[in-house]
């Protein structure tokens, strides 16, 4: 039972993330196409970006792929943080695509003279693109949210740079069709700090998690609870949490009677593992038994 959640999100990232290879696909054709026949710079541009977006869904399914890979010898506890390191790769390619959006931008300020006049047809792909990318965005975010995937949400959030990117195209191209062409470098300039804001918080976080941030207060606190209600519980200390991909691996001292046989210490803590474990979000559960007699005499010695 435990496989089925997990089975069930990798089907969803997959599906998920192939349906936004496929408008990838069609997005990056129509764009450079139309940008080339009317003369966009934006819209071959944003062409580029949508092309980066094909690269960034490889690296999600490959990532999927990866991190569902049974433990081996190398890998005690499995593959799950290639779905970190995945999300690090997407939070940087967001960063430099933001910061190459920007930096375009700037470029178009300094000599305004050098943006062409483009074609009303730019303008129609430009809308059907910030469509695509929207819808893409919140279908991606819905599925992401459902299976709890930090992968998946980075993914669409990426979506949602494009659709940005995609809204600053077509005001730049209306404005260039309505004689004000500088709308489109300022625009730019603005969705590119966005982008670039967003890809370093996406890489800063997997970063954090890579280096065992521990879980959430409201994950810590929840596994706490489940512990501390299984039968024979007497207390806990020194609960210790870290990420591996979107689970957790949990570390917990467990006081139990003093009174009791090492056998039946024993099937407290596998009980409380068990209750932990069952929520489908603590991948592993070390635990530690302590006689609950030798923690009064510390404590009474710490006192006097």
């Amino acid at each position: 039972m435990g496989d089925e959640p997990s089975a069930a999100k990798d089907a969803a990232v997959k599906r998920s993330t192939w349906v936004s290879v496929g408008v990838n696909v069609a997005l990056t054709a129509g764009q450079m196409t139309a940008g080339l026949v009317s003369g966009s710079q934006g819209l071959i541009a944003d062409g580029v970006h949508s092309l980066s977006d094909l690269l960034a869904d490889f690296v999600v399914l490959l990532a999927a792929h990866h991190s569902k890979k049974a433990p081996d010898e190398d890998h005690h506890y499995g593959h799950h943080r290639y779905e970190t390191v995945a999300s690090m790769v997407l939070g940087l390619l967001l960063l430099v695509v933001g910061l190459g959006m920007a930096w375009a931008a700037v470029g178009k300020l300094r000599s305004p003279d050098s943006i062409p006049s483009v074609h009303s047809l730019a303008l129609w792909v430009a809308l059907i693109a910030l469509a695509a990318k929207e819808g893409l965005f919140r279908y991606m975010l819905s599925v992401a949210e459902r299976v709890k995937s930090s992968l998946l949400v980075a993914n669409a959030w990426h979506a949602r740079s494009d659709a940005a990117s995609s809204l600053v195209v077509a005001v730049g191209i209306a404005g260039n069709l309505l004689g004000l062409p500088l709308l489109d470098p300022i625009a730019a300039l603005v969705v590119g700090l966005m982008v670039g804001k967003m890809g370093w918080e996406f890489a800063w976080n997997a970063l954090h998690d890579l280096t065992d941030r521990a879980a959430t207060l409201e994950d810590t606190e929840r596994i706490r609870r489940l512990i501390l209600e299984t039968p024979g519980v007497m207390g806990l200390h020194e609960l210790r949490t870290r990420k591996s991909g979107d689970l957790l691996l949990v570390d917990a001292h467990l006081e139990v009677s003093a009174d009791l046989t090492v056998r039946q210490g024993h099937d407290i803590a596998l009980e409380a593992r068990r209750r932990v474990l069952e929520g489908g979000t603590v991948l592993s559960m070390m635990t530690h038994v302590d006689p609950v007699d030798s923690i009064l005499r510390v404590q009474a010695g710490r006192v006097a």
